[in-house]
């Protein structure tokens, strides 16, 4: 794991690169990151995450205004999810290369486009055309992020990141939640067009906050993306990174697809309405995501992570057995977030770490392993119903977050 020591001369120590690099810039990018940024930050990257959820609650709306079946369109609304680790892999590494600011304000206009663009699609493959470009360009949060670790500073880029991941969490939920009340009230097409107007305005608004840095790195476009395969090799603190945060995002996974499955059967017959509200819960984790990156500026990554699984842990021990009960059921799904969440910033602020001139192209080598290791979680866990019951989808998942845990505590 890469451990870093801020000196008064103003030179970092990296354990991970063994180099010292001179950071006399060091407090200019920290200044650069005043309070308005950094909640500007926030803001967009919820914004950016909140473009691929809108239509999901209105799967049957869409489909009946399209003359198709809800199959097709749900098929359509999955691009958005391929397109993002698209974007990972192709988009945030720009960040790295060119100016942070110009960047963003490309890839969030470009996000207004085509959220617009698709208020007007008459088919469901055009929805799906669109639907993964709008995932591909929502990874502007992850790239936010990443420049979030960048121009912080080593003695806050936990803190600020946790703000920043704060935003795209908020971002998942309102995401849902907005897009839903939207719809109703004034139809799905217009609520695109509101959140294009939305993404166009935080878009102009990246031109103005966002410090005017140039790029942190000297590596070519093409090369870092052809780097990217061999970070793993070269790294030990992004194989460690990469292999729980895998472990405990598949367990977030299995645990919130399950639960809809399992809420929905016998003997619960939950509506969809009444499912949806569970994930109120997830506001415990925009919480701790705050919490924990001061948390982890203060005591280190390792023990906040460990914290925060044993906490995610023990909360799906126990939802494994009280379904029956919806408050403590919700309350457990906020613990199991919260722990989840908490770890993730932390994991997240060393790999950001490993090099932090150039976070970006990291950044994304980490998420695009993380992310898949969340997709396999919901297919996991949407069948593992059937297969094992509730009881043991959870346990499937709580051992999913020990491994995670085992990871952390073998690693020196």
């Amino acid at each position: 794991m890469t451990a870093e020591f801020r000196q008064r001369s103003g030179v970092i120590i990296s354990t991970v690169t063994g180099m010292r690099t001179d950071l006399a810039a060091e407090p200019a990018r920290a200044v650069g990151l005043r309070g308005p940024v950094v909640l500007y930050l926030a803001l967009a990257a919820a914004l950016a995450t909140a473009a691929i959820y809108p239509l999901q609650p209105a799967i049957a709306e869409v489909a009946a205004s399209l003359g198709s079946s809800s199959t097709a369109v749900g098929a359509a609304l999955a691009c958005g999810p391929v397109g993002y680790l698209c974007g990972l892999a192709l988009l945030v590494p720009l960040v790295d290369r060119f100016p942070p600011r110009s960047v963003l304000a490309a890839q969030l206009t470009a996000l207004a486009v085509v959220v617009g663009v698709t208020a007007a699609v008459t088919t469901a493959w055009l929805l799906g055309l669109c639907v993964l470009l709008i995932g591909a360009f929502s990874s502007a949060g992850a790239g936010l992020s990443s420049v979030a670790g960048r121009l912080a500073g080593a003695g806050r880029r936990a803190t600020v990141l946790g703000i920043v991941t704060a935003g795209i969490s908020a971002g998942i939920l309102a995401g849902r939640i907005l897009g839903g009340w939207l719809a109703d009230t004034v139809g799905w097409r217009a609520m695109l067009l509101i959140f294009a107007a939305a993404c166009l305005a935080i878009a102009g608004s990246a031109l103005l906050l966002l410090p005017t840095v140039g790029g942190g790195s000297q590596v070519g476009y093409f090369s870092a993306l052809r780097s990217m395969p061999g970070l793993y090799v070269r790294f030990a603190a992004l194989r460690l990174a990469a292999a729980r945060g895998t472990a405990w995002f598949f367990a977030f996974c299995a645990i919130w697809a399950g639960l809809a499955v399992a809420l929905s059967g016998a003997p619960f017959h939950y509506p969809a309405e009444r499912i949806g509200l569970y994930a109120l819960a997830g506001l415990g984790g925009i919480i701790a995501t705050r919490v924990s990156g001061v948390l982890t500026d203060r005591l280190g990554a390792r023990a906040v992570i460990l914290l925060g699984l044993t906490l995610a842990g023990v909360a799906a021990a126990v939802l494994g057995f009280v379904l029956g009960s919806p408050a403590v059921t919700a309350v457990c799904l906020a613990l199991f977030d919260a722990g989840l969440f908490a770890a993730q910033v932390a994991n997240q602020s060393t790999v950001l770490a490993i090099d932090p001139q150039a976070p970006a192209r990291f950044n994304s080598a980490y998420m695009i392993v993380y992310f898949l290791g969340g997709s396999l979680g919901s297919a996991f866990g949407a069948a593992a119903v059937a297969w094992l019951g509730w009881p043991g989808t959870a346990i499937v998942a709580v051992a999913a977050i020990a491994l995670g845990a085992a990871i952390t505590l073998a690693a020196r």
